[in-house]
């Protein structure tokens, strides 16, 4: 049963901006996202976006828990998929959720568009 859906886009360039800020950046991304991806400001766009976008498939907005603890990576054949710590992942377990992501880019635009199903 789906729990909810959410969609994200932002401007790659706006988020490239604010990421020559180091608070914006420790803000929202854990350290684990900014090892891999703060030279790659697409990765980075998609992953705000993704936190958006699963903020609007909980429903809540970004309430009772911190962006930095919700988090996407890619497998090895560029599959995005989350992973949450702290807060975020009491919010997922308690609700029994499965998350799933997709994510979409064209010229300074990035899309993300998340999905959470009860299991």
């Amino acid at each position: 049963m789906i729990y909810g859906i959410g969609v994200d886009m932002v401007s790659i360039s706006r988020i490239e901006k604010a990421c020559k800020k180091e608070a914006f950046l420790k803000h929202v991304f854990s350290c684990k996202e900014i090892e891999l991806y703060r030279d790659n400001t697409s990765k980075l766009a998609a992953n705000f976006a993704a936190k958006e976008s699963f903020s609007k498939a909980l429903g809540t907005g970004v309430r009772g828990f911190e962006m930095k603890e919700v988090e996407l990576f890619r497998d090895e054949i560029g599959k995005p998929y989350y992973s949450f710590s702290g807060k975020a992942k009491e919010i997922v377990t308690a609700n029994n959720l499965k998350s799933f992501a997709s994510v979409t880019d064209e010229e300074d635009t990035v899309v993300v568009f998340t999905v959470l199903e009860i299991i």
